[in-house]
């Protein structure tokens, strides 16, 4: 059983940054395909970004080019390190792990931490 615990969201004004963490343990941390999902209230949850073993990422359109994922396999941590903020970016982050091929669905996903809150103003 894997466990993700997410921290670093908070409040930041339009064109700030915010890098976000997810610290896993239980399981083999570099064997899993990490993803970062987000959801705001009234919607379903929306794919941002997504690790794979080696060391390959892709990214949401609405995000590329100013998000940027990455794992530290050593800490058991995955990061999201999040620039150009925009007031669209509002909404809770959350971590995810699967086993397998990397996907962007959510449902694919075996594992989930508890959220964190980003709120960008303008």
């Amino acid at each position: 059983q894997v466990q993700l615990v997410e921290s670093g969201g908070g409040l930041v004004q339009s064109g700030g940054s915010l890098r976000l963490s997810c610290a896993a343990s239980g399981g083999t941390f570099s064997s899993y395909v990490m993803g970062w999902f987000r959801r705001v209230p009234g919607k379903e949850r929306e794919f941002v970004a997504v690790s794979w073993n080696s060391g390959g990422a892709y990214y949401a359109d609405s995000v590329k080019g100013r998000f940027t994922i990455s794992k530290d396999n050593a800490k058991n941590t995955l990061y999201l390190q999040m620039n150009s903020l925009k007031p669209e970016d509002t909404a809770v982050y959350y971590c995810a792990a699967r086993r397998g091929a990397m996907r962007t669905t959510p449902d694919e996903y075996e594992y989930w931490g508890q959220g964190t809150q980003v709120a960008v103003s303008s």
